[in-house]
């Protein structure tokens, strides 16, 4: 199984400083849910991991942040995509817990539900703790210039490379996407083009 995983917020969809609390403000980025698609039509299982700490801090409940996922995977059905399943950590930094990114726990579920390593599995986010969080269970690090990591210093991107072996940086999701399609068609010695989408950072 080609595994890949993906975070949430500021990755797939717009980040807002007050937190994502209702479907109405869980907007997708441009080109993210196309990005998700050509990765399902490449033959790629696509799961996602998300810190959801509104749960945790009183902002809104599971029955919102069900309603956030099922607009995401209707909007994904109709350019046909879709997100095999979303694990995510409803808890605070104060309640210490394992699963809270860069913590290890979401991946750890992660490699249980789908019952394989997770060594070389691909994952994206942008921000820190998602490279890190893929680094500690051997996951290949991937990070986008979308949601916080859009306003990153140069010199935080260098001290995060030496940090997180082996990270790539991409302009956004379709990028990523892109990335993936295109070295798999090389290894496998396809000569198709990939078409790329590297221009739309949000």
């Amino acid at each position: 199984m080609k595994l890949v995983i993906l975070d949430r917020d500021g990755t797939i969809n717009h980040e807002r400083e007050d937190y994502i609390k209702s479907p109405e403000e869980w907007v997708p980025l441009p080109g993210a849910l196309e990005a998700i698609a050509r990765l399902n039509h490449a033959g790629w299982h696509v799961v996602v991991a998300t810190n959801q700490s509104g749960i945790g801090r009183g902002l809104f409940d599971m029955v919102a942040l069900n309603a956030m996922h099922a607009k995401m995977n209707q909007m994904l059905a109709k350019v046909g995509g879709r997100v095999e399943a979303v694990f995510f950590c409803p808890h605070t930094p104060e309640d210490h817990c394992t699963c809270r990114k860069p913590m290890p726990g979401l991946f750890q579920m992660i490699g249980q539900r789908f019952g394989r390593s997770l060594d070389g599995v691909p994952m994206v986010g942008d921000l820190p703790r998602d490279v890190l969080a893929a680094q500690s269970v051997g996951c290949e690090p991937h990070l986008v210039r979308t949601g916080q990591a859009a306003t990153m210093p140069e010199a935080e991107l260098q001290a995060l490379r030496q940090q997180v072996s082996g990270l790539t940086i991409h302009p956004n999701l379709s990028a990523f996407a892109d990335y993936l399609i295109l070295r798999e068609q090389r290894v496998q010695g396809e000569d198709s083009p990939v078409s790329t989408h590297t221009g739309e950072i949000s």
